[in-house]
């Protein structure tokens, strides 16, 4: 051994001694570990007979030996007939080092937009979040008990990768209902929200390197599926029609991804020309349109807008739809509708992609949408909704003095301001001060220098009473924002 017995036996019992809440066995074994790394106990070095060693620190020698075999299985040390030796340790074993780690990410992950802060209790104006507060939860919960008591470690298993056969049947009625889209169950994919959808899309229809086509301002979210597949984005502008067709020489894109019914965050829905300009020129190309119908369910005027999918017969859309927004946003399930043909191709392919899961939950939502409960729901909503909308364009309209413009139509759960050559992110990150989250519309853009300034207010989680009080803080710190620029 190349330390004297005595300094052995101090280090052991000094280890013990601070224990803790450790047990004698791991102190004693994280004491052994820690002296074999650092180089007190040095390869080939013999420690002491586990007898030996419980005597001279009076603790059990099955706890010694329990520690030693630990440290033998583990390869610090080798035990036989003729004793404990410290084993050789190869260069590069972890230990104590005075060496920042250096770590680089991936370039497709680095250049991620930045997520958005997700808090408990949710702040006023947080963009995309439902009045969570309004949801039946004595019901679900009787329907989920339901679930378990009918069906118990039946739903243990992993299930189907497209996920339960009964919520993609329900699903696919009330598609048929309230969006104009005529499938089967065999056409519905599962997912965990619209974005899990929008990655399959990209593993299913694009190779790294391709272009998609996004709107630009659009979903931060889609953005960073598409980073991280390696696909080269190309921005399409927005205006109160939706997105406008820009053909500008480039690559054909493998993919155009649009919210044509309700556009985030301009709220403009995309006008009848400009989809069928949109389903022709994706045919000619064989492009595929990701048809993003996010929260289309809430529209306060006129009937709702129907999806593309359900326009043409056999068009090249994937359609998109979630619960999130719907329901409540843990729910984390949405679901892709595949047109026929791209549903056969691959269906042998999604079982690799996807493994099932959530399968109590799963049934419940398919109760809860086939007992007629998930359509009363929406219909309480959109009254919620309809009369907050409203009342926080009195709010903008009393309070928010500086010029601005109201860009987001009548539907959904966020209406957009468009205030010019203002720094909406030095506003949004002050405005959490006092548990306001508008987000800045700068930021929805591919280049945010070059985008339009503004503010992103969801309403759909934000009591009305606070509508106006927000909204002065908020032109409070615009003002702020600009005496110091001036």
């Amino acid at each position: 051994m190349n330390i004297p017995g005595d300094d052995f036996y101090a280090l052991i019992s000094d280890a013990l001694q601070r224990r803790g809440a450790q047990t004698l066995q791991r102190s004693l074994y994280l004491a052994l570990r820690a002296a074999i790394l650092d180089g007190r106990l040095q390869a080939e070095s013999r420690l002491p007979g586990s007898r030996i060693i419980a005597g001279q620190l009076a603790i059990s020698r099955n706890t010694v030996n329990a520690a030693l075999e630990q440290l033998t299985l583990e390869g610090y040390l080798h035990r036989n007939r003729q004793g404990t030796r410290v084993a050789l340790q190869e260069k590069g074993e972890p230990g104590p080092s005075s060496h920042a780690l250096e770590v680089t990410l991936a370039q497709r992950v680095s250049q991620l937009p930045p997520p958005t802060a997700r808090e408990t209790p949710v702040p006023a104006f947080t963009p995309g979040t439902p009045a969570i507060n309004y949801f039946p939860l004595p019901l679900w919960r009787l329907l989920y008990d339901r679930v378990l008591r009918e069906e118990g470690s039946a739903l243990l298993g992993y299930g189907s990768p497209a996920g339960e056969l009964s919520l993609r049947k329900a699903i696919a009625r009330h598609l048929a209902l309230s969006r104009g889209i005529h499938c089967d169950a065999s056409q519905i994919v599962i997912t965990e929200g619209a974005l899990e959808g929008v990655s399959l899309c990209t593993q299913l229809l694009s190779e790294t390197g391709d272009t998609v086509w996004i709107e630009n301002p659009g979903y931060a979210g889609a953005k960073s599926a598409f980073m991280t597949s390696g696909l080269r984005m190309v921005g399409m502008p927005v205006d109160e029609e939706g997105l406008r067709l820009e053909i500008n020489g480039e690559h054909s894109p493998a993919l155009i991804f649009t919210s044509p019914s309700h556009q985030f965050p301009y709220g403009s829905v995309l006008s009848i020309n400009r989809r069928l300009a949109l389903l022709e020129f994706a045919r000619q190309h064989n492009a595929w349109i990701i048809e993003d119908d996010y929260d289309s369910e809430f529209r306060y005027s006129g009937e709702l807008v129907p999806a593309m999918m359900g326009m043409q017969k056999n068009a090249p859309v994937v359609y998109l739809g979630t619960f999130s927004k719907t329901l409540f946003p843990s729910l984390r399930t949405g679901f892709m509708v595949l047109p026929q043909a791209l549903a056969r191709a691959a269906q042998p392919v999604m079982g690799a992609l996807l493994r099932g899961g959530h399968r109590a939950e799963q049934r419940t939502l398919a109760l809860f949408i086939e007992e007629g409960h998930y359509a009363r729901h929406l219909a309480a909503m959109r009254r919620l909704y309809r009369k907050r909308y409203r009342e926080l364009r009195d709010a903008l309209h009393a309070e928010l003095l500086v010029a601005h413009r109201v860009l987001a139509g009548e539907g959904g759960m966020h209406l957009t301001v468009a205030i010019d050559g203002i720094d909406d992110k030095w506003v949004a990150q002050q405005a959490r001060q006092y548990h306001l989250a508008p987000a800045a519309l700068s930021g929805y853009y591919l280049d945010e220098q070059q985008g339009q300034t503004g503010l992103v207010l969801g309403y759909g989680n934000t009591p009305a009473s606070q509508f106006a009080p927000g909204i002065r803080r908020l032109q409070s710190l615009i003002t702020q924002w600009q005496g110091g620029k001036g």
